[in-house]
């Protein structure tokens, strides 16, 4: 359940739109491109007024020797924090119905958690509680496969200091939305996947969404993967973790006319989807600005394990794009920039994936441990055959592709690296913010 990612371009120019010529050839291309190299495996999906104009998917959903499955648009992954926006809603429905109160504090609830009587379930919604988010631990990276009863999951919780003073500031936290989702259910008497089916799933029609439970192929999901000269299989979440922080499988269809529902009214009133997109810092309710040029617009996006799955939706344009991938080697932020551009009329990116080639024994130069002064976070350089591997605290590894003399890209998170050998130090650059680290 990795933090949210937006869409920020920053040039503002003239942009235009025909639902009639969005730009098929460049998407082919771009994702052919992507399928070729290694680089993705993906569902993709732009709607306009409810109108599929452009549905892709590229890859597998399951990769193994006995048994293949390609991907399909029906093909259901894990969309990880998405499941965030399905929370709110359903908050801010109870909030409608006189079941819950935005500025209810938390020790009605569960008053063993730090701060409860300073928290309002308002500060939880927007992340401004100062509870400490759980998926930081090391210890998560090290049980996440595990299923856990909510009494442990509470006891964890309530052993945590607050990281910061209730609405002082802004920090994501998947323990905020774990603890919703348990007063959801309190509340209503009924569980989480209830209350998702009879609150959201039935209402609206969605065919192919459901919380939690194992990856079952036979019911078309996917499995994650990481590629390392060829897709090797992720480990899987025991979804009692992530709850209602992120345990929601579904496809893109299903969530952009959940979005779509969500922005149309049918989900919830015109007054509530006002709170829900008002910003405080960087957070709504279940949604955060995704501006594309000057076009404003919201969504979410998630991580889990190696799935990862972007939302967005523009109200001035009845617009929805979706892109869910279960193989990231390609920033899934610029596949949906490209959805987008190809509607807008701006210039679709193709990136050219050639490689340089280093020698194994080059490698060693890089290898060692980093740490840095302006974040909290330690970077491991490894090297396995003749690839460098990266690893920053309590996160998953990752294969680094050599682009120049000591320089080194991470195209999934627009990561790039810069080492300097002899001075014991790498610079890494990450949407436009360079961090400098020493050995």
């Amino acid at each position: 359940m990795k933090q949210i990612l937006t869409l920020i371009l920053a040039a503002v120019i003239g942009i235009s739109a025909s639902a009639q010529q969005v730009n098929t050839a460049d998407l082919d291309r771009l994702l052919d491109t992507l399928a070729l190299h290694n680089k993705s495996m993906a569902s993709v999906l732009l709607v306009h007024n409810g109108k599929k104009l452009y549905e892709r998917a590229i890859g597998y959903a399951v990769i193994d020797s006995a048994q293949q499955a390609k991907a399909t648009p029906a093909t259901r992954y894990r969309i990880g924090s998405i499941t965030k926006t399905f929370t709110a809603t359903m908050v801010m429905q109870l909030v409608e119905e006189g079941k819950l109160k935005l500025d209810t504090h938390l020790d009605k609830y569960f008053p063993a958690i730090p701060d409860a009587k300073l928290i309002t379930l308002e500060m939880m919604l927007r992340h401004r509680s100062g509870i400490h988010n759980f998926t930081d631990d090391e210890s998560y990276w090290k049980t996440m496969t595990r299923p856990i009863t909510r009494a442990e999951m509470l006891a964890n919780f309530a052993k945590q200091k607050s990281d910061f003073a209730p609405d002082a500031q802004a920090t994501y936290s998947n323990t905020n939305y774990v603890l919703l989702g348990y007063i959801i259910e309190d509340v209503t008497k009924k569980s989480y996947e209830k209350n998702l089916q009879e609150r959201i799933i039935s209402r609206i029609g969605l065919k192919n969404t459901q919380f939690g439970g194992a990856i079952d192929p036979k019911r078309g999901d996917a499995y994650s993967y990481m590629f390392s000269k060829k897709w090797e299989k992720r480990e899987e979440t025991h979804l009692s973790q992530p709850g209602a922080a992120g345990a929601i499988v579904s496809t893109p269809a299903d969530v952009t006319a959940f979005i779509q529902a969500l922005f149309e009214g049918k989900l919830v009133s015109k007054e509530s989807l006002t709170q829900m997109t008002k910003m405080v810092d960087i957070f709504g309710i279940g949604l955060v600005n995704m501006p594309f040029y000057q076009k404003k617009g919201y969504g979410h996006s998630g991580g889990l394990d190696g799935f990862q799955t972007v939302v967005a939706y523009y109200p001035g344009d009845t617009l929805a794009a979706a892109v869910f991938s279960n193989g990231v080697e390609y920033a899934l932020n610029d596949i949906l920039i490209a959805l987008l551009s190809s509607y807008f009329k701006v210039p679709v990116k193709i990136p050219d994936f050639n490689e340089v080639v280093v020698r194994p024994e080059e490698l060693e130069q890089y290898l060692g441990e980093y740490s840095s002064k302006q974040i909290p976070l330690k970077m491991t350089i490894t090297r396995k055959d003749d690839q460098l591997i990266g690893q920053a605290t309590g996160q998953p590894s990752f294969r680094l592709t050599p682009v120049k003399k000591d320089v080194f890209r991470f195209d999934a998170a627009g990561v790039v690296m810069e080492f300097k050998p002899g001075e014991n130090a790498l610079t890494l650059t990450q949407a436009g913010t360079v961090y400098q680290f020493s050995r």
